[in-house]
């Protein structure tokens, strides 16, 4: 998810320099509600490799390839872009008609995707992934990125029947996919108590049982916790998007709240945030790394600076 998300100010670049651009955008099925909050976007096209490569000679899933192919060629386009850089993105990217682009050797995250570009492209891989992405669509379709602000050009969507929550809150995004990027119980619980204190309910979405029951846990110790029904990435979107405050570990959701623009704190405990962290102009923040998990006091500081009322510079009587 977040290589989608990372992908999302690459449409606003673009829609800026070229307002009356048409741009597809081919993406992973369990993910096609993020390109499709970006206006500038106008067809979404989903494939679902993952699913696909479980079963590849099942009648019905090679008839899911074949209609993919078949959408995948329907249109001409003048530059089919790869961002990716990896094999499987560029091997899909040539199923498109139109001139294929995309990093060259030294800079493709897989050296050898660089091979299925006409066009190929240097740009540097110790730039953070979301300026990554905009330097290459900026020298693939030859514009300038000085002027350009950093735009994700999404908001919560309209059409979603998510019910906001009446009181102000705040989003834990305590799930992740791997154990090792994990944030202890005990500090989520004591970050919770502490959100209450300030008048926050907290909010405790999940994705799967596991995740659920561990929701359930951090609600028993937090007081005025609410856990919702699983929600739809749009939904999602509906309920990161009026949060006071969404802290989040290494994960999608978390990666969604700073292009909305929301307050957040990420917190990486077996990654490192420097090339692939939240990535905003003032409200996001990164903290901890591999090794380095963030301590509980370090996260309060940080979070309490986006949630104290203007004029407030202590907590519990220690400035900050």
């Amino acid at each position: 998810m977040g290589d989608v998300i990372h992908n999302l100010p690459v449409i606003s670049d673009i829609r800026r320099r070229f307002p009356d651009a048409v741009i597809d955008w081919v993406v992973e099925e369990s993910f096609m509600e993020i390109p499709r909050l970006h206006p500038g976007v106008r067809h979404v096209i989903p494939m679902a490799w993952r699913r696909w490569r479980k079963s590849l000679f099942d009648s019905t899933i090679r008839q899911q390839i074949a209609e993919f192919r078949r959408e995948l060629k329907a249109e001409t386009y003048d530059v089919v872009l790869d961002t990716q850089g990896l094999l499987k993105s560029a091997a899909i990217g040539l199923m498109a008609h139109g001139e294929h682009r995309g990093y060259n050797l030294q800079s493709a995250r897989e050296p050898l995707a660089a091979c299925f570009y006409q066009r190929r492209f240097a740009v540097s891989k110790q730039m953070h992934a979301v300026e990554r992405n905009r330097a290459l669509a900026a020298k693939a379709l030859g514009y300038e990125l000085d002027a350009l602000p950093l735009d994700y050009g999404i908001a919560a969507p309209m059409t979603s029947t998510f019910l906001i929550p009446e009181k102000p809150y705040a989003v834990l995004l305590h799930a992740t996919s791997r154990d090792d990027k994990l944030w202890p119980e005990k500090d989520w619980i004591e970050l919770g108590k502490r959100l209450a204190k300030q008048g926050l309910h907290c909010q405790l979405p999940w994705g799967n049982d596991k995740e659920k029951i561990r929701s359930e846990r951090l609600a028993g110790a937090i007081p005025q916790s609410q856990i919702p029904e699983r929600l739809r990435l749009t939904d999602a979107a509906v309920l990161l998007a009026n949060a006071t405050v969404v802290v989040g570990v290494d994960t999608g959701l978390t990666h969604l709240a700073a292009a909305l623009g929301v307050n957040v704190v990420a917190l990486y405990v077996a990654t490192a945030p420097g090339l692939t962290g939240v990535y905003g102009e003032r409200n996001a923040i990164n903290l901890g790394s591999t090794g380095e998990r963030p301590a509980l006091e370090v996260v309060w500081e940080k979070v309490f600076s986006f949630i104290a009322p203007k004029g407030v510079t202590s907590i519990d009587g220690n400035r900050y």
